[in-house]
């Protein structure tokens, strides 16, 4: 069967919310979608059939993390990151930028050469240039690609942030080039500028010529607040293209990507549903649960009678307390299952809430609760 062409499409939309499809040939990605995060090869704690069972139709993985460990060279000889983690599951890249900038104490950029940085590892030395990080995605196989950008730290000097924009949009289009011709996979930019609203639609106005599959807003949850994040999804959602996939890094909370998809974003990534599940918060339908809490320790309830998938319900608050409690495992693998199961019922809602013209009052039920 002959592979298909990456392609988007709009469905229904209700106001800016908008609910589409993106076509791969690994699949069908239902919008707006979160992607479970796969940073190393693997979804922390889960198997990917269990994050299939979820309704999950795309992951994302990170390029920083993995041309440390293991390193390209032993992935591309598994036959690509779907063969090495046993995944048919589309998967994003994420270019490795965000990374440099959060984990190592000792990084230095350059316009030519990129990121020169030290492995948080072991220290050793690396360069990550455009067109290495477009090299090393497409050498994962990865389903969609992401631009290499600088992600500067949240600051209110604005010539800074200027600078910064201005050196991704040149690394932008040494991606595209360096990217080539691809059909069958989809090369994402990455919007910069702060929370300057000119410095973003400047980054959006060059970013459009080059011409990208998808656009990103990049350079968010680095410590902004969620008013200043929606401040600034407020006023880029008129330009963005609407032929083409919004997609916001690295976000977030229930009530961040209420808020986002509210404002015209379709794609979201986030280690939140994972990294709470395995330090014992759970997300439900009636708001966050600390697990861990003496108050759950004769609790024989489930921890969300709403919760619809996986045989979830099975296992009481009282247990799952026991278990955090005595550092097992299974602690870890079955609050973050149901955390990521609770975010694709989220996506599920929000999706069928969008289709009935109704999600506003859906949106205004649940911003503040979750």
């Amino acid at each position: 069967m002959a592979l298909k062409n990456f392609a988007f499409k709009i469905l229904n939309k209700d106001k800016f919310a908008r609910r589409g499809q993106i076509e791969t040939h690994r699949g069908i990605i239902n919008t707006p979608t979160f992607m479970p995060v796969g940073t190393q090869a693997t979804v922390k704690a889960c198997t990917i059939d269990d994050i299939r069972k979820t309704g999950s139709e795309i992951i994302l993985s990170n390029t920083y993390h993995l041309m440390i460990r293991p390193g390209i060279d032993r992935i591309m000889s598994a036959g690509g990151l779907h063969n090495f983690m046993n995944c048919n599951l589309p998967i994003l890249t994420d270019s490795g930028g965000f990374q440099v900038m959060s984990l190592s104490k000792l990084n230095k950029i350059d316009r030519e050469k990129g990121a020169i940085f030290s492995s948080h590892v072991d220290g050793k030395k690396f360069f990550l240039s455009p067109e290495e990080s477009i090299r090393i995605q497409l050498g994962l196989n990865s389903d969609i690609v992401m631009i290499m950008d600088e992600c500067p730290r949240k600051s209110d000097d604005y010539d800074l942030i200027k600078k910064s924009m201005e050196l991704s949009v040149y690394w932008a289009k040494r991606s595209k080039k360096a990217f080539g011709k691809n059909p069958h996979k989809a090369l994402f930019g990455i919007i910069q500028g702060g929370l300057f609203n000119d410095l973003r639609k400047e980054s959006l106005s060059e970013l459009m010529k080059i011409g990208f599959d998808g656009y990103a807003m990049g350079g968010l949850a680095v410590g902004e607040s969620q008013e200043e994040m929606f401040t600034v999804l407020d006023n880029i959602k008129e330009t963005l293209p609407d032929e083409k996939p919004h997609y916001l890094m690295g976000v977030g909370t229930p009530s961040d990507i209420l808020g986002a998809v509210k404002r015209g974003i379709d794609m979201f990534d986030c280690v939140l549903p994972t990294r709470s599940g395995r330090t014992g918060l759970a997300f439900t339908w009636n708001g966050r649960v600390n697990i861990k809490n003496n108050k759950y320790q004769r609790d024989n309830d489930p921890l969300d009678p709403n919760c619809k998938n996986l045989n979830l319900n099975k296992y009481s608050k009282n247990y799952l307390n026991h278990l955090f409690n005595t550092n097992e495992i299974l602690a870890s693998m079955l609050l973050t299952l149901h955390n990521i199961n609770f975010y694709q019922e989220l996506m599920s809602a929000i999706r069928k809430n969008i289709s009935n013209g109704t999600f506003d009052q859906f949106h205004d039920k649940y911003i503040d609760k979750l």
